[in-house]
């Protein structure tokens, strides 16, 4: 099977273009921009790709070998809703789909298990816990997660694999397509109100979600806010459990994470707690969360409030109340969603630089909030140790003059093509 994948520079498509590719399925694609996944991808076989936006490149790949699926990320139709690979695979009668189907489709034909991982944050980490626990013991393991590895690529597939593990995102209803064996969810906030405009909708595909999976692991909060009937395939979990304290990982976020993994595997994979604990306690951590860039440099995709917290909880534990932060928000949409909680978000930083927030899958209607904007926003405390900012020479000797005093320079960033994520490792 020859399948197309359409924005397959981005994390998701990258991670199942891969999957696909090991899977023994001829794997073409194009993106819209260069990114540093395009390479990763070069440099594991996968090299017939195209950047750019036509449709001169599908179509002289199609004529090579014919495309049997073609893929699509959710942010396609919307950032180009006149696609010409859209024009082209109707015109040629190619069959097109999101990832999900796709997904499924290998989980069916390989006879997987499914270990997903949800929640409103917390996923790739815990996707990447699970995947470091079958590492550790020895387990053969297919899985996609968000971020790249260092124990392994971003996603693989494994012939001798009995369990698929899936960071399953709510965004766009996504992972109300599976049907998973156990299912993780690492936290729980309304978000995403261009997909879920009220919080009963959000909440109700999160029940959905529940009634899909036949084992569901989850926080005595978050089963709070749900409103949760508790049935005998749910797992409801104390976070004050005091066995909590065994886990040795730095951030209280890490810590939850891991027991949530603990408890969902233990029994799946016939381990004790004590087996379990040993292994989770040497997890080496993730891109791109509490990631050291240089020496007192952090980069962190933290981009909603409860994410935000727990980040600078980490950051609090290793350097105390000296924590510099800099922030760039993920999407104008989200900023006007969470204005209010910003107002008492950073008061407990040291000083707080803000930069022009990462755009994508916009509302055209909502004015732009700039950075001086964000500033406005917040508690007057705050703003006295506050200043909007741009990526550029001066920015980067703030940093250097914070993290030669002995600041923790903790960077709160998008991720993605022009972010500060990228800016930090090009001039870092």
């Amino acid at each position: 099977m020859h399948i197309y994948f359409s924005g397959i520079g981005g994390t998701g498509l990258a991670s199942l273009a891969l999957i696909a590719h090991e899977a023994g399925y001829d794997v073409s694609g194009s993106d819209a921009r260069p990114s540093q996944y395009l390479e990763y991808l070069a440099k594991h076989g996968i090299t017939n790709t195209h950047v750019g936006v036509d449709d001169e490149f599908i179509a002289k790949v199609h004529a090579e070998k014919p495309i049997d699926w073609f893929v699509y990320g959710s942010a396609q139709p919307i950032d180009f809703p006149d696609h010409p690979e859209f024009t082209f695979c109707k015109t040629h009668g190619i069959k097109m789909s999101k990832r999900d189907e796709l997904i499924n489709q290998i989980i069916k034909d390989k006879g997987l298990k499914l270990v997903a991982i949800a929640g409103t944050h917390g996923k790739t980490t815990t996707t990447a816990m699970t995947v470091w626990v079958f590492k550790q013991l020895g387990l053969p393991v297919s899985y996609s997660g968000g971020a790249k590895l260092s124990f392994g690529d971003v996603a693989e597939y494994n012939p001798a694999s009995k369990h698929f593990i899936y960071e399953a995102d709510e965004y766009d209803r996504n992972f109300l397509n599976f049907y998973p064996e156990i299912s993780l969810v690492a936290g729980f906030d309304w978000d995403h109100p261009d997909i879920y405009p009220t919080r009963e909708s959000y909440e109700a595909a999160f029940h959905q979600f529940f009634d899909q999976s036949k084992q569901v692991v989850l926080w005595q909060d978050d089963a709070d806010k749900l409103n949760l009937k508790v049935e005998d395939k749910h797992r409801i979990l104390n976070p004050s459990d005091p066995a909590i304290s065994s886990i040795k990982l730095p951030g209280l976020v890490n810590r939850l994470d891991a027991w949530l993994v603990i408890q969902g595997l233990a029994s799946e994979l016939e381990k004790t707690e004590a087996e379990l604990i040993e292994i989770i306690n040497q997890f080496p951590g993730v891109s791109r969360r509490f990631e050291k860039i240089a020496e007192n440099l952090y980069s962190d995709s933290a981009h909603t409030p409860p994410k935000i917290k727990g980040a600078l909880q980490l950051a609090h534990e290793v350097a105390g109340d000296n924590v510099i932060v800099i922030y760039e928000g993920l999407h104008n949409l989200r900023q006007h969603f969470i204005k209010e909680e910003l107002r008492n978000l950073f008061d407990s930083t040291k000083e707080l630089y803000i930069v022009p927030s990462y755009l994508a899958r916009e509302d055209p209607n909502l004015p732009t909030l700039s950075p001086a904007d964000l500033v406005n926003l917040l508690s007057n405390s705050t703003k006295t140790k506050a200043r909007a900012a741009e990526l550029g020479s001066e920015l980067k000797s703030v940093i250097q003059k914070h993290t030669a005093a002995g600041d923790l320079v903790l960077c709160l960033t998008a991720g993605g093509a022009g972010s500060l994520d990228e800016w930090l490792r090009q001039e870092f």
